[in-house]
């Protein structure tokens, strides 16, 4: 069978988490969106299918994978569909349950990713919202980032069937989803990713580990493979990446000098009112 993939045709995105299983199954898939509108496909079948009201049970939004007359929607369900299909998952249910809440929890990370550049609205440009993507930003590399990241290094040291896998002893669609993450946040933020890494190395491992793969590493050289960009999940905007130790250093040094004005004004107000 021949899967039909509809997702966005210019961007990695959500569906390139569902990509990267399909190329390491060896599975047969139509990427939608990247054929020819002459041919019914193109972005114009995205639309249709969206707008179509026969199905009983209508996706919201891609990905979404079609089997047959079977639309599956969310990158985690289809994801786990493939899994079980492809040998990418455990065979058992409590690995199946594992795996599954794992993906979850990257979809959760894969949020706080994109509202650092799009914290108000995705219907506004990133130039509308820079003072707000700054302040986004500045806290998700204070808070988000290293959480989500030691909480994968954790699963990684803790699993006990060892072998440096997330899930159980063998590779699971969990494995590629660290490797899209790191090569990811990458691209994003050089600088913080630089920072974190030594406190990372079963993180660092995986995702080397799964570049390699003979299949991940042939899907990376081709063209099916788009490059990171400006218009996806994983954007570079420097002003948005953990600051330099030189700028952080110098914008405490102002902060401080702010902060001793204040008891000198209140003292001179006090002052003032006793007169």
């Amino acid at each position: 069978m021949t899967y039909e993939l509809y997702y966005w045709p210019h961007i990695q995105g959500r569906g390139e988490f569902v990509r990267l299983a399909l190329e390491q199954a060896g599975a047969a898939y139509i990427d939608v969106a990247r054929e020819p509108e002459s041919a019914g496909m193109g972005v114009a079948a995205i639309r249709r299918l969206l707008a179509d009201e026969t199905p009983a049970m209508p996706p919201y939004a891609p990905p979404i994978l079609k089997v047959g007359d079977t639309l599956i929607a969310q990158t985690a369900n289809i994801l786990q569909f493939l899994g079980a299909r492809h040998e990418v998952a455990p065979a058992d249910e409590a690995g199946r349950l594992w795996a599954h809440q794992l993906q979850l929890t990257v979809t959760d990370f894969v949020v706080h990713i994109h509202d650092t550049h799009h914290p108000i609205a995705g219907s506004l440009y990133y130039e509308e919202q820079i003072p707000e993507a700054k302040r986004r930003a500045e806290k998700f590399h204070a808070e988000r980032l290293p959480r989500f990241l030691h909480y994968f290094e954790r699963v990684l040291r803790v699993n006990p069937a060892g072998g440096g896998f997330m899930v159980g002893n063998r590779l699971t669609y969990v494995d590629l989803s660290m490797f899209q993450l790191v090569a990811g946040l990458r691209y994003a933020f050089p600088r913080a990713m630089k920072k974190i890494q030594p406190a990372l190395p079963l993180l660092t491992a995986l995702a080397s580990r799964v570049e390699a793969l003979p299949r991940i590493a042939a899907y990376l050289q081709s063209k099916r493979r788009l490059p990171f960009n400006q218009q996806g999940i994983f954007r570079h905007y420097p002003e948005l990446d953990l600051r330099p130790p030189r700028a952080a250093a110098k914008r405490k040094t102002v902060v401080k000098k702010k902060s001793a004005r204040k008891p000198a004004r209140k003292a001179a107000s006090t002052k003032a009112k006793k007169k």
